[in-house]
């Protein structure tokens, strides 16, 4: 029951129907999913099931709390209500349900389908139908997918994953898994997003790392090679994108499009940093850092926008999150279940990427009130739950499982909750 609405909720959050199917979008089908979820888990934690609220989440408890404790502080208390109640509460939340609901590899496998196919069909669509805005391409979809950076930066964490269902297919699937991993990295180029670029080159490497090279698969690391060379070969051709890359470094250069971006986020980091040491316990408030002198321009660094809206307390608990997060995967790699489950392996190994890829995105982007950081968090706080339950019996044989072998049927979960 509570997985059934989690999956409901995930899949209403990265396909949002409601931008394609008119009317749709005056019924808050992910609200009520949502909703039902929570009620469900916990009539389950109620009902005297044994529960254990991983580390990650705690500190995202901890987190939300203190933003709670800003909002009267804030230089506009409503906007700072609002974006705590309607935006990191649902972060929270999802992190909690995802690493509390699924106790079967099976059902976080199926999570994780959602978001790569997701992700893919947006990305194909959007480069097919050449979906742009001021040249540069914008997913077609709205909400998270739609703004070029943020496109960017969902596709260097979703990359791993799609690799994943890429090695474990076979046939007419693994020809459609690679046509997907094509069409990101192609649309990687078209958005222009230096700090997707970024993400997506150090996702990439990781990819390379952990499945070509440790993962002994040399044909990997040659088609990754000849890939990339071929792909930066073509898109540094063009000078304009060309112009992109350097003003990377080198500012606004000519036809790169900068128009005084890298001075501006140079000046919003400065006034960012100014900011958190102004307020260091409390910050402006949540969601208030535009409101600062009137600028109206978010940080573009979730770091230093943490620290100017929630104080330093809520910066180093924003990042004891992530730090958990990293434990939890070396947790999950010191597991019976990672030394001899290959799905468990590659499934953890593109956790990581893709986290990897996040906090470099972060970087340049404000994303820390938005879900899809904290579905990462709570991926590897259920793959953490999942392998540390016995080993069913095949894989102490050394029998490897893959999706059509059905085994995570014969879990028993330690923590019983209403499904």
């Amino acid at each position: 029951m509570v997985f059934g609405a989690l999956a409901a909720f995930a899949w209403l959050y990265y396909y949002r129907p409601e931008d394609f199917i008119p009317g749709i979008v005056y019924i808050p089908m992910a609200k009520i999913t949502g909703i039902f979820a929570i009620v469900a888990l916990v009539g389950g934690m109620l009902s005297g099931g044994k529960f254990k609220i991983p580390r990650p989440v705690q500190y995202l408890w901890l987190l939300l709390f203190h933003m709670m404790l800003c909002v009267p502080f804030a230089i506009w208390r409503g906007g700072a209500f609002s974006t705590v109640s309607e935006k990191f509460s649902k972060a929270v939340v999802v992190a909690m349900l995802i690493s509390m609901a699924v106790v079967k590899l099976a059902e976080l496998r199926k999570l994780l389908w959602i978001q790569a196919s997701a992700v893919s069909l947006v990305v194909f669509f959007s480069v097919l139908m050449h979906h742009t805005r001021a040249g540069r391409l914008v997913g077609v979809q709205k909400s998270i997918l739609e703004n070029p950076n943020d496109l960017a930066i969902n596709i260097a964490i979703t990359f791993p994953l799609a690799m994943v269902f890429m090695l474990n297919a076979k046939g007419f699937r693994k020809v459609i898994w690679c046509g997907a991993l094509i069409f990101m990295a192609v649309a990687i180029v078209l958005t222009y997003s230096r700090s997707g670029l970024l993400a997506f080159l150090l996702s990439l490497a990781v990819c390379v790392w952990e499945y070509g090279i440790e993962g002994k698969r040399m044909y990997l690391v040659a088609t990754f090679a000849g890939t990339l060379l071929l792909g930066l070969g073509l898109a540094l051709s063009s000078a304009h994108y060309r112009a992109r890359v350097e003003s990377i470094v080198m500012g606004n250069i000519a036809d790169s499009g900068d128009k005084g971006s890298l001075e501006a986020r140079k000046t919003l980091l400065k006034k960012s940093l100014s900011t958190a040491v102004t307020h260091p316990i409390f910050g402006v408030g949540p969601g208030c850092f535009p409101l600062v002198d009137k600028g109206w321009f978010v940080a573009h660094n979730s770091y230093t926008e943490l620290a100017a809206e929630e104080g330093f307390p809520g910066l180093i608990l924003f990042l004891l999150t992530m730090a958990a997060t990293f434990r939890e995967i070396a947790q999950v790699r010191k597991s019976p279940w990672y030394q001899q489950d290959a799905e468990v392996r590659l499934f953890t190994q593109a956790l990581w990427a893709g986290l990897v890829a996040y906090l470099m995105g972060a970087c340049f982007a404000s994303t820390e009130y938005n879900l899809y950081p904290y579905f990462v968090v709570g991926y590897t706080c259920a793959m953490v739950r999942i392998t540390s339950q016995p080993l069913p019996d095949k894989k102490r044989e050394g029998q490897s499982t893959f999706s059509r072998l059905r085994y995570d049927r014969t879990i028993q979960p330690e923590t019983t909750l209403a499904r």
